[in-house]
């Protein structure tokens, strides 16, 4: 079995390669050759923390396993992130352990790489403004994930704490060489973006439909709960929508469910999954003025299709820390 650090996922698995990686998980996932229960929460007693379990199989490459993941509240100074977890990657056909990878890194990429492949797919060929709401660890990582599929002349943050947009800004114009710009008013920003990516942690919508000029495509990531909501219902009705997954959806896409508590959609409101675009079965966008969205939940076929992936990278190019676990001699 193989160990993969933090630092190895970093190096390794590059914004190209996750993206597809993600084509082909979300494929298998429309087609049905993945098993993919509901993702559990665990309360920690006696703490604000809480553990995510994501199981799953997926077909090709025929393997299955599990991502856990810690959540926990920490300070902007502490030095590990609000999620920090592992990956478990094991072989379908014999039932041994592949890899132990570790989780943050690998979740921060491969959720940015499926906004990424949702992006190639459904915005506009022509992008002028990217807008990206959030100033933390996604943020980051969706700017890096954009410029893969987009060339936008425009990059503009916003985030509530208007100094940290400012320092966040100027950290990606040094890390992209490319001039990003803190805008302070949330819908100067949106109004003149042409994608945009929600990654806060915002509970209740920061976010209006009205803002939306047409023919913009936005990924809705930050919210992964029922009772989260970055957006407004206007922004849901006004959309053509899309999501990784339905029944991740129906679950937990706050967005989708305060609107069809209100009666003004339904769930066939979901025109498609990402996969169903991909692999050619539906179309992601019909007009150059349509308003689209990608809702981003995040499924365990997505850490298993990205962890094989390094796996097999490990071998060829020799990383990770070997350990047998099968001590057969006690």
């Amino acid at each position: 079995m193989k160990i993969i650090t933090e630092s190895m996922v970093e190096k390794h698995l590059t914004m190209p390669d996750c993206i597809d990686a993600m084509r082909g998980a979300m494929v298998a996932v429309s087609r049905g050759d993945t098993t993919l229960p509901i993702r559990q929460y665990m309360p920690i007693p006696d703490t604000q923390g809480k553990m995510a379990i994501m199981p799953g199989t997926i077909a090709d490459p025929a393997c299955y396993g599990i991502k856990l993941v810690c959540k926990y509240v920490r300070e902007d100074s502490s030095p590990y992130g609000t999620h920090v977890g592992m990956v478990l990657v094991f072989d379908s056909e014999k039932g041994l352990p592949l890899a132990m990878i570790e989780g943050a890194s690998l979740t921060a990429i491969r959720t940015a790489a499926a906004s990424a492949l949702a992006s190639d797919l459904m915005a506009n060929k022509h992008c002028e403004t990217l807008t990206v709401l959030g100033c933390g660890e996604q943020a980051r990582r969706h700017i890096l994930a954009m410029l893969a599929v987009r060339s936008p002349n425009t990059i503009q943050v916003w985030g509530r704490n208007p100094d940290k947009a400012s320092v966040f800004a100027q950290s990606m114009t040094h890390e992209t060489g490319k001039p990003v710009t803190a805008i302070q008013d949330i819908e100067t920003a949106v109004r003149s973006a042409d994608l945009i990516c929600t990654t806060t942690s915002s509970k209740d919508p920061i976010m209006k439909g009205a803002w939306l000029k047409p023919g913009t495509h936005i990924n809705l990531v930050g919210a992964a709960v029922s009772t989260s909501s970055e957006v407004d219902q206007d922004v849901v009705t006004r959309s053509r929508f899309v999501t990784d997954y339905r029944p991740a959806a129906m679950a937990a896409a706050g967005e989708l469910l305060r609107a069809i508590e209100s009666g003004v959609v339904t769930q066939d409101h979901i025109v498609a999954e990402i996969g169903e675009i991909a692999d050619g079965k539906i179309q992601g966008r019909t007009s150059q003025d349509e308003i689209t969205v990608y809702k981003s939940l995040g499924v365990a076929a997505q850490d298993l299709a990205a962890g094989h992936k390094l796996y097999e990278m490990a071998l060829r190019d020799g990383f990770g820390l070997d350990v047998n676990m099968m001590d057969h001699n006690g």
